[in-house]
């Protein structure tokens, strides 16, 4: 049985109503969310047992926070708890030509301050056969970054499939190391290698020829050179994924993906957005789907690239930085369906 375990910050999420502006707010809309409790969330929803394993404050709000996980069914008993505070992020809502704004204030949290040793990762990979952590982790902190590695060599030991999410943030580099330098080791250890249209340039300086990400269009052709960079710097990594989001608005995007396996490459749909309701966690559902479509579909490939697409599509229709969708519903995208007509 799959059983997936997922290693990261997870944080209290604040938004000003609808599409307001920080300065109008009198009032936040409170959820939590963070991009490996995300993936979690999402894999739970598809029926896969998963484990979220994080450090959080021993006070009420990281108790509100781990029976917020538990309603969704991650298992949260690997979770341990210290440190003095949860991280918090403000995420104020783009429209049209106005972009998203986020804001963070997870200094001194309880992951930030997190060290090796603290989670005894022989008992969080306990009848797990994937870990999955994202590069958001090693960008927190020196320590984030040394636990985060000391738990990717402890899932190879235990010959566990490791994926990464590779989730530039350059807010959040401002320990001292680059994402370069501490990324380097840490997916030279994994088997999966997921990132975004630009993660690849951000990170490593892999850049796709004769592209603008800011031009709205992207030619998934371009990516296939991303993918082989990739890959001849890391021979360890069998598949690497790219989402490929075309930012016509803050409202109106494209979504697409290519998926590169030992060498071939597989080219998804495109699917347009055209209401976008909340594109935070979009990354992360197509992360989950791809997990998902990895272990059920196994070899086909193509029908794996399918599933993450359109799972994360789906996911810029829903609040909250949760893709609260089920397989079926998933598989109705797949297939076609995207008249969105009323279920009796």
């Amino acid at each position: 049985m799959t059983r997936v375990v997922t290693f990261g910050e997870i944080m209290l999420r604040l938004s000003p109503p609808e599409n307001m502006r920080f300065s109008q707010a009198r009032s936040f809309d409170v959820i939590y969310g963070g991009g490996e409790s995300n993936v979690a969330v999402s894999l739970s929803h598809f029926g896969l047992e998963t484990d979220y394993v994080t450090r959080l404050p021993s006070n009420d709000i990281g108790d509100a926070c781990e029976n917020y996980l538990r309603q969704f069914g991650v298992g949260t008993r690997k979770i341990v708890r210290g440190g003095d505070r949860l991280g918090i992020y403000f995420l104020e809502h783009g429209a049209v030509h106005r972009s998203s704004k986020v804001v963070y204030d997870r200094a001194g949290s309880a992951l930030a301050t997190i060290q090796p040793g603290m989670i005894d990762w022989d008992t969080a990979f306990n009848d797990a056969t994937w870990f999955h952590w994202t590069g958001i982790t090693p960008a927190i902190s020196e320590g984030g970054a040394a636990t985060c590695l000391e738990g990717v060599r402890a899932a190879k030991k235990k010959g566990l499939t490791v994926s990464c999410d590779l989730n530039y943030r350059a807010k959040l580099w401002k320990w001292g190391k680059g994402p370069g330098d501490v990324m380097q080791d840490l997916v030279a250890l994994s088997d999966i290698a997921i990132g975004n249209e630009e993660d690849a340039a951000k990170v490593f300086g892999i850049h796709a020829p004769d592209t603008d990400v800011t031009s709205g269009v992207l030619k998934a052709e371009k990516y296939q050179q991303v993918c082989q960079g990739l890959s001849n710097r890391f021979p360890n990594l069998h598949t690497i994924a790219i989402t490929l989001r075309g930012s016509l608005s803050a409202s109106h995007n494209t979504w697409s993906g290519v998926l590169w396996h030992d060498g071939e490459m597989f080219f998804g749909p495109t699917y347009d957005i055209t209401h976008v309701v909340d594109r935070v966690g979009g990354g992360d559902s197509f992360v989950a789907g791809l997990i998902y479509g990895l272990n059920v579909y196994q070899s086909d490939h193509q029908r794996a690239l399918h599933f993450a697409i359109a799972a994360s599509a789906l996911k810029h229709t829903i609040f909250g930085d949760f893709n609260l969708v089920s397989v079926a519903e998933v598989e109705k995208i797949v297939v076609g369906d995207v008249s969105g007509r009323v279920s009796r």
